[in-house]
């Protein structure tokens, strides 16, 4: 069930709801989406059940953590390997400060997201953890100026 194709207009506004506020009452989604209760539920359920819906989260101010400092992270590796690429994944995921790896298609290879106290932090971070892992050959910082949109 992951394309649009699958969800009716209903699940779709299920799901818009969901995404602005996880903790309102299964009452208050139905009045929402113009359903009574209990099929409301059902929409849901399913919607858990096939994988649409894969969890729900709290939303917490990295500053309230001590982590007011985003910086992208573009990462490229001089490996090629599966198991050299799964060992620098599984390694830089382990990272506390690491909140968020993709990799991409092209160059670079990596992005990251990490999460720390202020620009020393960071410095700290990438000398002593992120560029000490095997095969990463360059390591481009972006600071975050602001955070336009997230999704959370």
């Amino acid at each position: 069930m992951g394309n649009d194709e699958t969800l009716d207009a209903i699940d779709r506004d299920i799901l818009f709801h969901l995404r602005r506020d996880g903790r309102m009452s299964n009452v208050e989604l139905a009045a929402r989406v113009g359903l009574t209760p209990p099929p409301c539920l059902r929409r849901l359920k399913r919607l858990e059940e096939r994988g649409v819906i894969t969890g729900y989260r709290a939303v917490v101010s990295p500053a309230a953590l001590g982590r007011g400092v985003e910086v992208i992270v573009s990462v490229e590796v001089s490996v090629t390997d599966v198991d050299s690429l799964r060992h620098f994944e599984t390694t830089v995921a382990a990272l506390d400060e690491v909140v968020e790896v993709r990799r991409v298609f092209g160059v670079p290879d990596y992005f990251l997201r990490v999460a720390v106290a202020d620009a020393d932090a960071y410095s700290v971070f990438q000398m002593t953890k992120l560029v000490t892992i095997p095969g990463v050959s360059r390591v481009i910082s972006y600071l975050t100026m602001e955070v336009v949109k997230s999704e959370g």
